[in-house]
């Protein structure tokens, strides 16, 4: 041959028709319209053996088609005489009994008239032998149920080497491509063998071939690339380490496969087979380079997947964890603990797959004089849509939380906001059927100086008490309904009701939602009870009475068996066990007892060692509060008194006389001042009867009052003021380290 394309004379003899058809390494079969052979090639001979007999007698049935292939025979021949082109695979039974599994293809044979005359039948050895057949579709078949019931990319990998390694291949390298780096993420290999270091690459490692590289060629092609023997075939190596390992443990053949989907490519798939172990067949072929792009696609589409639902579940995870609380606040007299884990991926519910995030929320609100409100709330549903409610909610019971009401007040207006943000909707006449989204929810407002605990119910399911060994319910008399479910014209005020506890010294306190005893059925599809999961979880928690709140929230975490069957939220309090420094005395409203207050704040503030310069501070500040106090006290309403007459009712009269009564009154007027010292802050509060809450005001230029509140504004670090049942409180807070 002088140039490319020209034939020598024996390579032009062998192009001849019968020469090509003599030596093709495929089975040619001819037959005419009624299915009698009419020509077969040696190959064919070969594939089904010699017909039993003579050519003139024989049928296509003759060639050994099983009997149960017979009405497929008999489709086939219909089909292509009428024209048509038929593919598929047939069983055939040799004379000398072994089976073997053809792939057939048959297209009409035509007159130069074009009538269809007869049938023309190409056809090759799918499998090498039955057995073959059995072990590579029931590999494909193994490896398509444990890929469906992954949906992480580390674990599906790891599926895939596992089901390869060593039914079908001795090393398996998977490597996926992150960014336009190619990285090495699996790496198996047979009998726990693992490749020396500088060999072949890590788990982990950037991996690069070489132009010309067999592995290059399948990335750059998109195409299974087979190499046969490698005794045969010359490849650039990616490295010299790797050169050398391969020579060691003789690697004998490989196939690569790239991993595509979506018109992307994801990575590379590469098998291959060494000396390490003994095989019926040390080499792969064509059938084995189709097989592996089976596997290869249904890899590539699995990895797809988990990858998309990593992203999804890390986006919806990413928007929860920022809507929950970042960082605890220290807090004086309470240990906090808190966790969050979404569920595991729904595969099996009948609900497709879900990321498992959804609306489970805590929180810790830093309120007046060191209390703290304490959350717990779960809404209803899965995902996103749950998730951005449950930031709604969180955001505004936070505001709601800053007027200091009782905890009763602040659910009935979280009540109220829920049904405000539920999604509008209207039905065909128009009219409004929006449906609040179902909420439980739990607020409680903890006071660590005097240890009382005081909450409202919407719903969700009571704290666990851990104290003395024993782990029981809070005893709570009053369960409203959810946020949101409330029947109209029902005002919230006869739904969440305020209760009141005292917490033992060092008892702890586990808030928790549904997740932590919601579990899926165990294997024998059965799903424990509430009573029975909530039996076991205090069970486990009774040992661990006198633990830290970080144990304690990681036991409660395992303490139930099974998988979670909802995202979880936990959060374990913990009371002070010794008490905290307080200081509190009542005076007559009088202008004489400002003095006096500040005196009472001076002393102390000594006693507590708290640094001068933030105790003549806290002292300036305690006398404009009291002076605001006792200057208001002559204007203001008397308060309700009740009045008790023995014997028969009075008549009524328009105006009493009573001597006595009025000055009583008018000299009744007091107020209470409380000092509190935490770690970092001591806390002043002032109460007294008037109804009315302070506000900062503009003084004029020659105005003699006015400048009291807007001095501690100006110097407190937080001040404020809220309503009690006898009138009001204002506050403040000054920094005893640093402001």
């Amino acid at each position: 041959m002088k140039r490319w394309g020209d034939l020598s004379q024996d390579g032009t003899d062998q192009l001849a028709a019968a020469s090509v058809l003599d030596h093709a390494d495929m089975a040619v079969v001819v037959t005419d319209r009624f299915s009698n052979l009419l020509y077969w090639n040696p190959f064919a001979e070969k594939l089904f053996g010699r017909p039993g007999k003579s050519a003139r007698d024989a049928s296509v049935l003759s060639l050994g088609i099983m009997e149960k292939d017979h009405p497929q025979a008999i489709e086939l021949a219909k089909h292509v005489l009428k024209g048509g082109v038929w593919e598929g695979t047939v069983d055939v039974k040799r004379p000398d009994g072994t089976i073997v599994y053809v792939r057939a293809q048959a297209v009409p044979l035509r007159h130069p008239s074009g009538s269809v005359t007869g049938i023309v039948i190409s056809a090759r050895e799918a499998l090498r032998s039955n057995e073959r057949e059995k072990d590579r579709f029931g590999l494909l078949e193994r490896i398509g149920e444990r890929l469906a019931g992954s949906l992480y990319v580390e674990e599906t990998l790891k599926r895939v080497a596992e089901m390869l390694v060593p039914q079908f291949a001795d090393h398996c390298f998977i490597e996926l491509m992150e960014g336009d780096r190619l990285v090495r993420r699996i790496s198996q290999h047979v009998q726990s063998w693992e490749p020396p270091p500088g060999t072949w690459k890590p788990v982990g490692a950037e991996i690069r071939y070489p132009a010309g590289h067999y592995a290059e060629a399948a990335m750059r092609r998109q195409e299974t690339i087979l190499v046969d023997d490698f005794a045969s075939n010359n490849f650039p190596a990616p490295s010299e380490g790797s050169a050398r390992l391969c020579g060691e443990v003789g690697m004998n053949s490989a196939i690569v496969a790239p991993l595509s989907v979506r018109g992307e490519t994801l990575g590379l798939m590469y098998l291959g087979l060494s000396n390490l172990t003994e095989r019926r067949s040390p080499h792969y072929d064509a059938f084995d380079r189709d097989f592996v792009g089976a596997i290869a696609t249904r890899v590539a589409l699995a990895i797809d997947n988990a990858l998309l639902f990593e992203e999804e579940r890390h986006t919806a995870e990413s928007f929860q964890k920022h809507l929950l609380p970042r960082a605890l606040p220290q807090l004086d007299g309470l240990q906090i603990a808190v966790r969050y884990y979404p569920a595991a991926p729904l595969v099996s519910h009948g609900q497709g797959i879900q990321t498992q995030v959804g609306g489970d929320w805590y929180d810790v609100i830093p309120l007046s004089a060191g209390r703290v409100g304490i959350v717990i709330g779960d809404v209803e549903g899965r995902g996103a849509k749950a998730a951005a409610i449950m930031g709604q909610l969180r955001a505004a019971l936070r505001a709601f939380a800053q007027d200091d009401k009782s905890p009763a007040d602040i659910l009935a207006r979280l009540d109220e906001w829920t049904r405000i943000i539920a999604t509008p909707e209207r039905d065909d006449s128009g009219t409004d059927v929006s449906v609040p989204p179902i909420v439980t929810c739990q607020y409680l407002v903890y006071d660590a100086w005097s240890r009382q605990l005081s909450f409202a119910n919407a719903g969700h399911a009571p704290p666990l008490l851990l104290t003395d060994g024993q782990c029981v319910e809070l005893d709570i008399e009053e369960v409203g309904q959810p946020l949101g479910v409330r029947a109209k014209g029902l005002h919230a005020d006869l739904v969440y009701k305020e209760e009141t506890r005292t917490l033992p010294p060092g008892a702890a306190l586990l808030l928790y939602t549904d997740g932590l005893v919601d579990r899926r059925p165990n294997r024998h599809g059965r799903m424990p009870t509430d009573a029975e999961t909530l039996g076991v979880l205090c069970e486990k928690l009774s040992k661990m009475t006198d633990a830290e709140v970080e144990r304690i929230a990681d036991v409660a975490t395992v303490a139930v068996p099974g998988e979670i069957d909802d995202d979880m939220a936990i959060l374990v309090v913990r009371s002070s066990d010794h008490e905290l420094d307080v200081e509190e005395r009542t005076f007559p409203a009088q202008p004489i007892m400002v003095g006096e207050a500040r005196r009472m704040a001076s002393e102390a503030f000594a006693d507590w060692n708290v640094p001068e310069e933030r105790a003549e501070l806290a002292c300036l500040l305690v006398s404009e509060v009291v002076t605001n106090v006792v200057l208001h006290a002559s204007t203001a309403s008397i308060p309700r008194r009740e009045l008790v007459v023995e014997g028969p009712p009075l008549p009524f009269e328009e105006s009493w006389d009573v001597p006595g009564f009025e000055d009583e009154v008018a000299g009744d007027k007091e107020f209470t001042l409380r000092l509190r010292r935490g770690g970092e802050s001591v806390w002043v509060e002032v109460f007294d009867q008037d109804l009315r809450l302070p506000r900062i005001r503009s003084a004029g230029e020659n105005d003699e009052g006015g400048r009291g509140l807007y001095l501690v504004d100006q110097l407190a670090k937080r001040w404020g003021s809220r309503p009690t049942r006898e009138g009001k409180a204002v506050w403040f807070e000054i920094p005893t380290r640093s402001r």
